[in-house]
């Protein structure tokens, strides 16, 4: 049995997992998944990685999931491994928005809004569901989703290092929001690692969990 830490993206919360959590939980494992404070303004990912640390209560050989910006989160968190799924890999001491252009799909989330706070929200939730690539049975879930601060994605990693455990970079070949390509980059030549390919969009622990739960098992 392993336990396995599962970080969710933008605008998400623990629920994100549940479909994955279920099938890891099936498989005997023990499965977290927090809900991050990404609607605070004042919180960044060492924020979001002591939430993460608190619901692992000590424990420091766990298995580490982030998906999408959670990526930013994951090596803040001791581990045995670190999985990126379709995630940002942070660059020491760098900030997300220093990345290129070729880190971002166009088009992507282009109907999300900012509030006062200058949070970033969807008012239209069918569009969010389709930008999120949620399957048709999960659309429903968008009206879930919560309002993203920017300090994650503005701040500079306060890493000086990316830490030396055992990483997994799986890449969505049709991802609408983090380009492939650039997903296979960063696993080859930020982590060292060749990914592994899962042939969905953005959302994969929603549309092939049972595929995503299998991939996460071999690692145990």
């Amino acid at each position: 049995m392993a336990t396995y830490a599962l970080v969710h993206g933008a605008w998400h919360g623990g629920w994100a997992w549940d479909p994955v959590r279920v099938e890891l939980e099936a498989r005997g494992h023990r499965v977290l998944a927090p809900d991050l404070p990404c609607e605070d303004v004042d919180a960044g990912v060492e924020e979001y990685a002591a939430v993460v640390r608190d619901a692992l209560g000590g424990v420091e050989d766990a298995i580490v999931v982030g998906h999408s910006l959670g990526g930013l989160t994951i090596p803040l968190v001791p581990a045995r491994r670190l999985v990126f799924l379709c995630a940002y890999v942070p660059e020491p001491g760098r900030a997300l928005v220093e990345r290129g252009a070729d880190a971002w799909s166009p088009g992507f989330a282009e109907s999300a809004l900012r509030d006062e706070l200058g949070r970033s929200y969807w008012p239209d939730l069918d569009a969010a569901a389709r930008d999120l690539q949620y399957p048709p049975e999960a659309a429903g879930l968008a009206a879930k989703l919560r309002r993203q601060a920017r300090r994650p994605a503005q701040d500079s990693s306060p890493l000086a290092a990316l830490p030396d455990v055992e990483r997994t970079f799986v890449v969505c070949a049709s991802d609408y929001a983090v380009p492939p390509e650039f997903q296979r980059r960063m696993a080859r030549e930020e982590l060292g690692v060749e990914p592994v390919e899962l042939e969905t969009g953005h959302s994969p622990m929603l549309t092939l969990p049972r595929e995503l739960a299998a991939i996460l098992d071999t690692l145990s």
